[in-house]
């Protein structure tokens, strides 16, 4: 267990590696931010643990994105009990991140983006529409529930004012390409497609490609577009 203020001081040292922080939770730093230093939140279903949210860190290193991968307090309650349980309000997850952020954030850093897969990006998001951020990565973004394509999740979007970037698989049940077609976004917003990618940006074998292509293209360009707005 680590305070915050002793994380403060490994991270103004250059320190990566694994902690538990007192009364936040488990957080992972990973690389070196020669493009940017991005907090990345996990799914509702799957934690930071989960294969894609490993090889997308592990490729973010590869290409100068430093992540720091943070854990909600409902999933370790999961872990914990051993049993699935649903997130809470999502509301309740934004305050959570704003902690998160407040812990690992320093004027001596480079400036902390925010992030997350689905559910975590969605907090992200909402995080930046109310307190403001300095960029966004939304990977496999929630747009909507599956099968409810007239339920968007765009209602705060008006209000972002940063630098968004969304990693989209074309065939995302949560928002395919065809679906967002027909909706205007912000002009801070840039959407990336992911050709034949799902949720998991997993694509079909027709398609000559596999999900470590994917995951390797998405790094790059979320590298090349935090470093183009740092």
């Amino acid at each position: 267990m680590i305070s915050p203020r002793r994380l403060r001081d490994h991270l103004l040292s250059g320190g990566r590696g694994s902690w538990l922080v007192e009364g936040l939770g488990p957080l992972e730093v990973r690389g070196q931010a020669r493009h940017g230093r991005l907090l990345i939140a996990h799914g509702a279903g799957a934690g930071q643990d989960s294969s894609l949210m490993v090889k997308l860190r592990e490729a973010l290193a590869e290409v100068g994105v430093q992540t720091l991968a943070i854990e909600f307090g409902y999933m370790q309650q999961m872990r914990r009990e051993a049993r699935r349980r649903p997130p809470p309000r999502i509301d309740h997850l934004v305050d959570e991140l704003a902690r998160w952020c407040d812990t690992v954030s320093h004027p001596e850093l480079a400036p902390l983006w925010l992030g997350g897969k689905s559910m975590g990006g969605r907090a992200a998001s909402l995080f930046a529409a109310r307190d403001q951020a300095v960029g966004l990565v939304l990977c496999g973004y929630p747009f909507h529930p599956p099968r409810r394509p007239g339920s968007w999740r765009l209602a705060h979007w008006p209000l972002l004012a940063c630098p968004t970037l969304v990693v989209q698989g074309s065939r995302d049940p949560f928002g395919t390409r065809e679906e967002l077609a027909g909706h205007a976004l912000p002009e801070v917003v840039r959407v990336h497609w992911l050709e034949d990618g799902d949720h998991d940006w997993r694509p079909r074998r027709a398609s000559g490609r596999d999900q470590g292509q994917l995951i390797a293209e998405a790094a790059g360009v979320i590298a090349a577009f935090m470093a183009a707005h740092s």
